[in-house]
């Protein structure tokens, strides 16, 4: 997902690879990121720290807690104090978590925090993220995450009670049309059609439907209506869909997806 991001933010052009500095333990891993992406990368999250402004948690869940007792005393050297954004990825971590982990100085300052939940989309400049403000966080530090995130697709501010349901929908969701997408074209090639010409069928198809969907003023409804004519065939495949309970079906995706994402937290 740092790559996602990463890549989206030098594709538009809002930074500059020298502008991006990056750490992987794997000295192997992180050489190949830095050509990859012609950045600087290192082996030292505490290196990050220090030169960092902005600092992005790419990590695994849990890990979290690991990292910022790494790189918390350079957090809060005297010259970086109040200077320092903390920006994490990591799915099901609380702002409150990382502020609790990370702690405060001598004088009491608490680093900002902001939580955000992308998708791999962000590769394309497609991309769907959430943004949770910590209680720490100016409003110029959430103004600077959602221009980036603006760069790399679209970007909406939500309450944390809400983020595993976003982590949910757009997190994870890339993948569950990619499914839906791939077997709508496994469908066309047991009828026979070639699974090639299936499967950009119903690519093209996707890509059209939501970019109708996203920038038309009418309701999902008045959009299946408007092509679902009574007696039609349309009719029939929405009225199967009906049937077979497809919102139960998405009711309990979400949720059983909402409910992983809270434990990884955990």
């Amino acid at each position: 997902m740092a790559s996602a991001i990463i890549k989206g933010v030098l594709s538009s052009n809002f930074l500059s690879s020298k502008n991006i500095i990056a750490s992987e333990i794997n000295e192997e891993f992180a050489q190949a990121k830095a050509k990859e992406l012609n950045i600087e990368t290192f082996t030292d999250n505490k290196i990050i720290a220090q030169k960092a402004d902005v600092i992005f948690l790419a990590t695994k869940p849990h890990f979290i807690k690991d990292v910022l007792n790494e790189i918390r005393d350079d957090l809060f050297e005297k010259e970086f104090v109040g200077e320092k954004l903390i920006v994490s990825i990591a799915a099901g971590v609380s702002t409150k978590t990382i502020e609790e982990a990370i702690g405060h100085d001598v004088f009491g300052f608490v680093a900002p925090v902001i939580r955000v939940m992308p998708n791999a989309p962000a590769f394309i400049l497609e991309g769907m993220s959430g943004i949770v403000r910590g209680k720490q966080a100016k409003d110029n530090d959430l103004e600077f995450v959602e221009s980036l995130l603006s760069k790399i697709g679209k970007c909406i501010v939500i309450d944390e009670d809400k983020i595993d349901v976003l982590t949910a929908i757009s997190g994870s969701g890339p993948a569950f049309f990619y499914k839906i997408i791939n077997e709508m074209a496994l469908a066309g090639e047991k009828l026979g059609l070639d699974y090639e010409k299936s499967l950009l069928l119903s690519i093209q198809t996707a890509i059209g439907s939501a970019k109708t969907m996203l920038e038309s003023p009418m309701t999902a409804d008045e959009l299946i209506q408007g092509i679902a004519t009574k007696g039609g065939c349309t009719q029939v495949g929405v009225d199967f869909m009906t049937e077979e309970k497809t919102q139960e079906l998405f009711d309990g995706l979400i949720q059983k997806t909402a409910e992983k994402a809270k434990a990884l937290g955990n």
